[in-house]
């Protein structure tokens, strides 16, 4: 390569580092300035009520109090329930897909599942209006309540609209979010650690678990945890089937109130600075909250990805 050449390809190296850096830049800049123009609206709301707005139960526009716990318990149940029931859902039928499925079955379930994640939350709200809400209502949690009523998690009246309502409809949501993301990691497990397992004795379901399994365990652990983060900022489908109503209870029949769902519902109610700040405010917890997890999220895929390759998953 002529010295000509040779500048020409230094000067274009350094040209693209320069823009991929400022793309990069340009991320954490934005991520910066929501979260301080957030912070700013919500000032007034900061001043006025201090920690105690995280603590305080109590939502009361024409008194002029407010308190966010309500919609912070609402949001982590029903997110936290949809993940118990998403997780191994998807990750189980990633495993159908990659490993157990007949190749003409597999892509029409992938297909389908894929087909999950391209519905609008609307629609899944009015399936959960329509379908969910009254199938839980006569059916399932009668059922619970008659077999589970000791625990508080099953009291009170079948509702239909609730936090069990949200936690089923978030868990459809992500689900194919999970399941897609693990049959790539899966996918990309090399075919020799199949082998070898096989090799050596190991069962369909060992080999599974001992190599493919556990050479995919972050990777899967990071599609759980962006499902989560999905389930955490849903609002329209969790507006229309949770009930609505700021109360902490312990039942999974109770209504309830997330936090995305408060900012969608009332944002435009707002008719004075303290209220419109106060709703702010909760966007800036939800945005905090989300970003927390995410960081957390990054450091135990970290942590899991240091460890030994293969072995028992653990």
């Amino acid at each position: 390569m002529s010295q000509k050449n040779k500048l020409t390809a230094s000067i274009g190296d350094q040209a693209m580092r320069l823009i991929t850096l400022l793309m990069a830049l340009g991320v954490l800049v934005l991520m910066v300035w929501i979260g301080w123009q957030m912070f700013e609206s919500a000032r007034p709301s900061i001043q006025t009520f201090g920690f105690s707005f995280i603590t305080n139960r109590v939502w009361d526009p024409v008194k002029q109090e407010f308190g966010a716990f309500p919609f912070i318990y609402g949001t982590l149940v029903t997110s936290l329930l949809a993940l118990l029931i998403a997780a191994p859902v998807g990750v189980g039928v990633a495993i159908f897909l990659n490993e157990m499925a007949p190749a003409k079955i597999r892509k029409i379930v992938a297909f389908l599942v894929d087909l999950l994640a391209a519905i609008p939350s609307v629609v899944y709200g009015l399936w959960g209006i329509f379908v969910l809400a009254p199938w839980l209502r006569e059916s399932v949690e009668p059922g619970l309540a008659k077999w589970f009523g000791f625990s508080p998690l099953f009291q009170g009246p079948p509702v239909g609209l609730g936090m069990l309502a949200g936690g089923l409809i978030l868990a459809v949501m992500i689900l194919p979010t999970i399941a897609a993301i693990s049959r790539e990691v899966m996918a990309a497990v090399p075919d020799a650690q199949r082998e070898a397992a096989l090799a050596l004795g190991a069962t369909k379901w060992e080999m599974i678990r001992i190599s493919v399994l556990a050479y995919a365990k972050s990777g899967i652990l990071g599609g759980v945890m962006l499902g989560l983060g999905r389930a955490l900022g849903e609002t329209m489908a969790v507006t229309m089937v949770i009930g609505n109503r700021p109360d902490v209870l312990p039942s999974l029949f109770a209504p309830a109130y997330s936090m995305a769902a408060v900012i969608a519902n009332e944002f435009t109610e707002a008719t004075y600075s303290l209220y419109l700040s106060a709703l702010v405010e909760i966007g800036l917890i939800l945005f905090g909250i989300t970003l927390v997890l995410n960081i957390l999220a990054r450091l135990l895929v970290w942590s899991v990805a240091r460890g030994p390759k293969g072995g028992h998953l653990v």
